[in-house]
């Protein structure tokens, strides 16, 4: 009897998790804002408005808020938690104008200011690092309580071409294998940046291939050669992350960041790829819980 009694008691928790977990996943809500000029942005959102700042999550070059979920399911226990589809990315609209970080930095503040959100702790991964960048250039560090940046320095801007030559190289020479087989190079691209593939893998390649080849080169373009954004850094005042890849071409240059940044910690996630969170979400929250905590 005692046996039985066991079972069933393991058989209810296991069902009771399990629709915890359901609960927990259809707590996030798609929703749509409209820029000023005319760009559908695409954003997912989690949780409630608490007195901890809001978690704002920014994808990389051409990929989406899918990528983000389970920092969407675990953050907002405690906090709201926003994902952004990025302009010409994902489910947001594609737009033949301003695919630069200087104007997706804009439409983000606009989002902020649509959702009443007033506080905030931004991270950006990739493409997303520029896009924060710029933020603070444009928008100061009033209503941000921290920031991160994933795997990512910041652009030098045209500087990128004699300071980091093979880099520069790479992606020069790889926009005409972008152009000419782009099926093949996004497939390809989105591959390189997992250790550990998510089991959707061939979902998220899809995904990275709804932005056309010619407003993806422009997005990379912008975002390694359009600007130095290297003074936005000196206007960081509040709790900053740098967290990268151990495997990471760019290694030295995000410490080297990290040490421009007033009071920053810098972090290398072994055994990962690009996508950090994704390979390894455990050491990835655990660095974002920590910047968190001091970030209120």
């Amino acid at each position: 009897m005692k046996l039985l009694k066991s079972v069933i008691a393991i058989f209810l928790l296991t069902l009771l998790s399990g629709a915890h977990a359901s609960e927990a996943a259809a707590l996030i809500s798609d929703s749509y804002f409209t820029t000023d000029d005319g760009a559908r942005i695409h954003y997912l959102q989690a949780g409630q408005d608490r007195a901890a700042p809001a978690l704002v999550l920014i994808p990389g070059w051409t990929l989406t808020t899918s990528l983000w979920h389970e920092q969407l399911e675990r953050f907002s226990r405690q906090r709201r938690v926003i994902a952004v589809d990025s302009r010409s990315q994902g489910e947001s609209s594609i737009m033949l104008t301003g695919n630069t970080p200087e104007r997706r930095a804009q439409d983000l503040h606009a989002l902020l200011a649509s959702l009443h959100i007033d506080r905030c702790v931004l991270v950006g991964w990739s493409q997303g690092a520029q896009d924060v960048a710029a933020y603070v250039q444009q928008f100061g560090t009033a209503s941000l309580a921290g920031v991160v940046f994933v795997d990512s320095p910041v652009s030098a801007g045209t500087n990128e071409l004699d300071i980091r030559k093979a880099f520069s190289k790479a992606i020069l020479s790889g926009l005409s294998r972008y152009a000419a087989q782009p099926a093949d190079y996004s497939a390809g691209i989105v591959r390189s940046i997992f250790k550990h593939p998510p089991a959707n893998i061939d979902a998220v390649i899809a995904q990275a291939q709804h932005t056309p080849v010619a407003v993806g080169t422009a997005m990379l373009t912008a975002d390694i050669f359009g600007a130095d954004r290297r003074p936005a850094l000196q206007k960081i005042d509040r709790p900053t992350l740098v967290i990268a890849s151990a495997e990471s071409p760019l290694l030295d240059a995000q410490k080297e960041m990290a040490t421009a940044i007033r009071g920053a910690r810098f972090i290398a996630v072994p055994n990962t790829r690009h996508a950090v969170f994704v390979d390894d979400p455990q050491a990835f929250d655990t660095a974002l819980e920590q910047l968190l905590s001091r970030s209120q």
